[in-house]
């Protein structure tokens, strides 16, 4: 992907920013984000281990595994030294037996397995594991893609200027045609979500299904979202869904704001279901997931976005009217993403 609208410093005036918010109250784990992008974007040479939008069970190592101590971004302003994970840290991408079960003439059974190395992890290897311990045991979903930072590690850590950060909607791009594969961008990166395109030695990341985004559709991941729990919007609209989630109601949070790269990707925190009391009864003025679990991932502020989704939630129940319930239930689809609506079908793509 190349574009000329960009520009490479930290302090470099985006313009408008386009930013996500994820409600993780209503992801189901389907996997149907995924699926979306890796269909449209993940088919390529080399892209076989790739998903560029990736559903992990917390608490869980995630992919790559264990990112979340591979290091990246920044501290005080100052870049922190990272390490850019290996192949098979993401594993996925391996190859079965499909030949042998359907067209090997063996009358005997021959169940699916892998052909080559055994893995050891994959992008769900610990689904559904979670924690805690019965009978409140937890775990609550977690879709990743790149965060769109205002501070991008990324951009500043590549020594080509194949980074990139698009002054009209904030979107970190790449230019292939300049990558020399060193992979500093996925160093820098504390997400990790930079993928190394091993046949073709480029990097390789979600931009946002930037396409789509110019002639008014939504990101595949965010359209094809069953639970419509991914807001897509200006972070600068103050009648978006985006801007009244973040700095209105100050409910949807960035992950891991200490990596200081200012992600413009933003989660509205599980409550989880009420937990068990001793006696068997349900304690409904506790959480199920512990505090500090949310607050590692999501800064200080999880807990007075949890309050104000708690007394939201209490005002409905009690007959009244609720802006934000209304918002994050989402009567209809448009409600996502008013700016992003136009229907794919009806545009002639360039080939």
């Amino acid at each position: 992907m190349t574009t000329t609208d960009t520009s490479t410093g930290p302090s470099a005036d985006a313009g408008r920013q386009i930013a996500m918010v994820l409600d993780l109250n209503k992801c189901i784990g389907c996997q149907t984000c995924s699926v979306a992008c890796k269909t449209l974007w993940g088919s390529d040479e080399g892209a076989d281990y790739q998903w560029w939008c990736s559903v992990n069970t917390m608490p869980g190592a995630g992919t790559p595994k264990g990112y979340e101590q591979m290091g990246g971004g920044f501290r005080d302003g100052k870049p922190v030294k990272g390490v850019a994970p290996a192949r098979s840290d993401f594993g996925g991408g391996w190859k079965y037996n499909q030949d042998e079960i359907f067209y090997g003439g063996n009358p005997d059974h021959n169940p699916l397995r892998v052909v080559g190395e055994t893995p050891t992890w994959g992008p769900n290897w610990d689904e559904d594991q979670g924690g805690g311990a019965y009978p409140n045991s937890f775990f609550y979903y977690l879709p990743r893609l790149c965060n769109f930072c205002t501070h991008p590690a990324c951009v500043e850590a590549c020594p080509k200027g194949a980074m990139a950060k698009r002054r009209s909607d904030g979107v970190v791009v790449r230019d292939e045609g300049r990558c020399r594969g060193y992979r500093y961008c996925a160093e820098a990166c504390p997400y990790k979500k930079i993928y190394f395109n091993y046949e073709r030695k480029v990097s390789q990341h979600c931009i946002g299904c930037l396409p789509r985004l110019e002639q008014g559709v939504a990101p595949a991941c965010a359209r094809m979202c069953p639970g419509r729990l991914v807001f897509v919007g200006y972070l600068d609209d103050p009648d978006g869904p985006i801007h009244k989630l973040v700095n209105q109601w100050k409910v949807a949070l960035p992950l891991h704001p200490e990596y200081e790269t200012l992600p413009n990707v933003y989660y509205i925190p599980p409550l989880g279901p009420a937990p068990y009391a001793e006696d068997g009864s349900l304690d409904e003025f506790s959480l199920r997931i512990p505090a500090e679990q949310l607050e590692a991932q999501f800064g200080k502020g999880v807990h007075q976005a949890l309050a104000t989704l708690v007394d939201e939630m209490q005002r409905t129940r009690s007959g009244e009217s609720s802006e934000l319930m209304d918002m994050l239930i989402v009567y209809g689809w448009q409600e996502l993403f008013p700016d992003f609506t136009r229907d794919p079908v009806d545009i002639q793509w360039n080939s």
